[in-house]
């Protein structure tokens, strides 16, 4: 098996987080499958990086392209330097000992360049730094002097004011000072790195948090040692002390011994687990009993924009543009009300509107999480003049996932109080993935939010995504729904 020719930065970054990551990337692509919070932050990446080509360019500046592969683009790099502009570059592409790094902003404005990484975070992070590095140290080994090195991240704070302007979305931090203290660790991570992908044989890595910080790694089902019919991460809880447990040789929760229980939950997980029986405590049942009528199940579905398309809205706020409410009557009969705008203006006061005439002004309104209510709590401080009723839709709000989390429990669910995992110990007929299309989960439904209220959709296509959005929203209120009468019996 030849060795790899070259490193690029994002390789060394892997190398970083696990060499036995970056070995597999190299060497065993096919082990790899999308994960895909990972495909939904590379959208935004891109959404983002695309505005700040717009904000850094004010309608000028140079954009290198890939299309001909690393080598066009470095040499279409040395190109643009040569010809003394003030242009910025972006996506600029450096190499120096078969390093490669493409670098967002190449700003050449001042008598000296900046290099100012782009970031869809809200926050400079420590791998971001690390990133910064290994540009600057490339620039500098081929003897380009840099004058400051930049993380821009989006601002929570920035309002948008509907009108095509984004100055302020983006805000710069100053990071040349770590940069330059590990710029002498470069050359030792590059051979270490290069070491590591020459070897023939995968490198002896131990599970650990590096395989969900900074990202989680899609290759930790690869390198997971076999677990038994109740893993270990089932106890919920630290993942260093899962993943501690894990190297000791523990393979069962079953077999993790009792002094290593940390609360009342995992022991209550252990307990179960070992008994292989279900607890339902009377509490549940009392609660779920004594819920008069009419009852609400409510559900909500939210999108948070990044780079922010509505009126008086920040980035990453999440909006509602859907709702489902089953609504139960004393007769035990069900009826389905729904809320979608797929239109693509802002649908927030419409969602308030239309939930606020469904629920009317009493009966408890259960919820899964207190997610519902801090979306009420939003609607509310967004529209002052429905601030009354929705504060009064949200004290009425029941948590059923509080509850489940004190009073019960099922060893099927491995741990987990998620309602997709509560859900088949209860009503094993009511299945997200048997019974729902293509949206089947909250990433899902906003991927098809997205993709619906795009210009370019066909009106064909967007009914599709209107039916499932609609089929998905509609399982998690009449799961509620089940869930209830499940524990009232």
């Amino acid at each position: 098996m030849p060795p790899p020719i070259g490193l690029s930065k994002t390789k060394l970054l892997s190398f970083l987080q696990c060499p036995r990551r970056a070995w597999l990337e190299t060497y065993s692509p096919e082990l790899e499958e999308p994960v895909p919070a990972a495909a939904a932050a590379i959208a935004t990446g891109r959404v983002v990086g695309a505005l700040a080509r717009e904000i850094y360019g004010r309608n000028g500046g140079h954009r290198v392209s890939s299309e001909r592969g690393l080598r066009g683009a470095i040499e279409a790099t040395r190109s643009l330097l040569g010809d003394d502009g003030a242009e910025p570059i972006f996506e600029a592409s450096f190499t120096h000992d078969a390093v490669v790094a493409q670098i967002d902003i190449f700003d050449r404005s001042g008598p000296a360049p900046r290099i100012v990484e782009v970031k869809s975070s809200t926050q400079v992070k420590e791998h971001h730094l690390a990133d910064c590095a290994i540009q600057a140290w490339i620039l500098r080994e081929l003897g380009i002097a840099v004058g400051q090195v930049a993380v821009a991240t989006v601002d929570r704070e920035f309002t948008y004011g509907g009108d095509d302007r984004y100055e302020g979305l983006l805000k710069e931090a100053d990071v040349t000072a770590d940069v330059e203290q590990r710029l002498d660790t470069v050359p030792r991570l590059v051979a270490e790195a290069r070491a590591t992908l020459e070897a023939l044989d995968e490198p002896d890595t131990p599970v650990g948090m590096q395989c969900k910080t900074p990202h989680a790694c899609p290759f930790l089902e690869h390198c997971m040692p076999p677990q038994g019919e109740y893993p270990v991460t089932g106890l919920g809880g630290s993942k260093e002390k899962q993943f501690a447990l894990i190297n000791a040789g523990v393979r069962d929760l079953r077999d993790v011994p009792e002094s290593e229980l940390a609360n009342d939950v995992q022991r209550r997980i252990w307990r179960q687990t070992k008994a292989g029986a279900p607890i339902v405590d009377d509490a549940l049942r009392e609660l779920a009993r004594g819920l008069p009528y009419p009852r609400y199940y409510l559900d909500f579905e939210t999108i948070g924009f990044a780079v922010p398309i509505w009126p008086e809205t920040h980035p990453y706020e999440p909006l509602p543009f859907q709702w489902s409410c089953h609504v139960e009557a004393a007769d035990a009969s069900l009826a389905d009300e729904a809320f979608l705008d797929l239109s693509g203006r802002a649908p927030m006061r419409a969602a308030a509107e239309a939930l606020l005439a469904t629920v009317g002004p009493t009966g408890p309104v259960v919820v899964y999480t207190p997610y519902e209510a801090q979306v009420l709590q939003a609607l509310a401080t967004r529209y002052p003049d429905l601030a009354a009723p929705l504060d009064a839709l949200r004290a009425r709000i029941v948590d059923l996932h509080h509850w489940l989390k004190l009073h019960y429990y099922h060893p099927a669910m491995l741990g987990s109080w998620s309602i997709k995992a509560v859900l088949p110990t209860v009503a094993p007929d009511l299945r997200y993935d048997d019974a729902l299309g293509e949206v089947q989960d909250g990433n899902g439904a906003q991927a098809a939010y997205l993709e619906a209220i795009a210009a370019e959709t066909s009106p064909e296509r967007r009914a599709a995504l209107d039916r499932a959005l609609r089929e998905y929203c509609r399982q998690d209120t009449l799961a509620l729904a089940r869930l209830v009468a499940f524990f009232s019996t």
